[in-house]
């Protein structure tokens, strides 16, 4: 018999914790491979994890509520390897397993990030994506970690063991501290409501974007006319080819992928003094989940026409709506698009994302009174869009020019010839 640690797996690019929010299996109860073992949520995904091997549930360490570091031990599986169990463990599984206890991480509705492997003269140490990520930020080197005696499980470096090894060495870097507010007390004119955890990890990123980023907002008005009468006359048709609606975010989003074609600047991050321009285009598609919001990626947007993204998008909400995001959805976004318009909102100066440079939120479209080139006046379909851009990187020019060619796309292009 084997014994498989199963860790909290990394569900996003930038996630570091995730909050229990339901135990499928008490300990003592069999589970079969790729049977569901617990729900967790995070800011960007609420998931279903399978379990990685098939065999009984001994351990559980966290309880429903707990909110846990990436890599951090949650349950251990007792496992017998030199047995098909529920048609056998995967091939990272079994090769996990070669120890005992093996540590594994949970896959398929959402991935783990793999573990980095750091080899020294006299042992094989397991960093976690959490360590990784505070390594990083305080620029230390990976190597550095083998000096660090872990107290986790199986000697691994935790969190607490390398706040304590910067501390000594006197390299952690200073943070300012947020004043002490008295707490407000609950009373029969006040009632208090706990953030759950995605709205807790969402205002922390959120204050870090705008700590990030010097964010500078350009906005400007299209005509959608010609674009909503086309739509009109088609989305009928669409519907019965395709099966879903077809909707303005879906020209939206076709016309901000050839226009960062056209200005791959927006396309990059910035990385210490380095930009990291990027050669792919993952468009993220803001998605309303109940209380919260997840952004999802349309992958390699820049290799699909307009209907390939449509369908791309139908998924992704799809998806968002039934819990079923993966981490590959949800990671390595370069640009991002947000609807405020389909709440009737005229327009919105949004958030970067990071650690892209740039967002573009689309208002209501809306009849309006319009002086024409002749000093007519008609009712044409009007649309107010604001690009938000870093800048450390973008500067006015760029920032505007680009929001006009979005909009000149949308308001010139005959998008019959599309389709």
């Amino acid at each position: 018999m084997a014994k498989i640690e199963v860790v909290m797996p990394q569900m996003g690019e930038s996630i570091t914790t995730g909050t229990i929010t339901r135990w499928n299996k008490k300990p003592g109860e069999e589970i079969a491979i790729d049977e569901i073992l617990l729900d967790i949520s995070t800011d960007k995904v609420e998931s279903e994890i399978p379990s990685p091997v098939g065999g009984r549930l001994e351990v559980i360490h966290h309880q429903e509520g707990d909110t846990v570091d990436v890599g951090v031990l949650i349950a251990e599986i007792e496992t017998d390897l030199s047995l098909p169990f529920g048609g056998g463990a995967s091939s990272a599984s079994v090769g996990a397993a070669k120890k005992e206890p093996a540590t594994v991480a949970v896959e398929a509705a959402v991935v783990q990030a793999p573990v980095q492997e750091v080899v020294s003269s006299d042992e094989r140490k397991f960093y976690t994506p959490l360590v990784r990520a505070m390594a990083k930020e305080y620029g230390m080197p990976l190597s550095d970690l083998d000096k660090i005696q872990g107290t986790g499980a199986g000697g691994r470096v935790n969190k607490s063991d390398l706040e304590k090894f910067l501390s000594n060495k006197d390299t952690a870097t200073a943070r300012p501290q947020t004043p002490t507010m008295p707490l407000t007390q609950a009373s029969d004119r006040v009632e208090i409501i706990a953030m759950d955890n995605m709205r807790k990890v969402i205002a922390k990123n959120m204050v870090a974007s705008k700590q990030t980023s010097p964010h500078v907002n350009s906005i400007s008005d299209v005509d959608l006319t010609n674009l909503v009468k086309f739509r009109e006359g088609f989305k009928a048709e669409f519907k019965r080819q395709e099966g879903f609606n077809l909707t303005y975010s879906h020209f939206i989003m076709w016309a901000l992928v050839k226009a960062l074609k056209e200005y791959p600047l927006l396309n990059s991050s910035v990385e210490g003094d380095n930009i990291v321009r990027k050669r792919y285009i993952n468009l993220g598609c803001a998605v309303s989940v109940g209380d919260g919001l997840v952004v999802p990626n349309v992958k390699d947007a820049d290799t699909l026409n307009i209907t390939g993204i449509a369908k791309a998008v139908d998924n992704l909400a799809n998806k968002a709506r039934n819990k079923k995001l993966s981490a590959d959805d949800m990671a390595d976004g370069t640009f991002t698009f947000t609807n405020n318009g389909s709440f009737g909102t005229l327009m919105a100066t949004p958030i970067i994302l990071q650690p892209q440079v740039g967002i573009y939120c689309a208002g209501a479209i809306k009849k309006t009174v319009v002086v024409m080139p002749d000093d007519s006046l008609a009712i044409r379909s009007i649309m107010y869009g604001t690009h938000t851009y870093d800048h450390r990187l973008i500067d006015g020019a760029t920032g505007g020019r680009f929001l006009e060619s979005v909009h000149n796309l949308l308001a010139t292009t005959d998008f019959k010839t599309l389709f």
